[in-house]
């Protein structure tokens, strides 16, 4: 994604069981890289992860 990833989109290189497939590639992009995942980030539940990524977006937003 080039231009970057719009919130609410999936991100084209996520596979069916939501793992990268840039994972150790270099094209992965650097953001990607730099990301360390903490349990407050992740939850128990992929609905309580995207809950606290929109909370983050709501926070930053410009």
């Amino acid at each position: 994604m080039p231009n970057g990833k719009p919130s609410g989109v999936r991100c084209v290189q996520l596979t069916e069981d939501n793992r990268c497939m840039l994972f150790g590639q270099p094209e992965r992009p650097e953001v990607c890289v730099r990301l360390r995942p903490m349990l407050e980030m992740c939850g128990e539940t992929a609905e309580e992860a995207l809950a606290y990524l929109y909370e983050l977006e709501r926070l930053t937003a410009l």
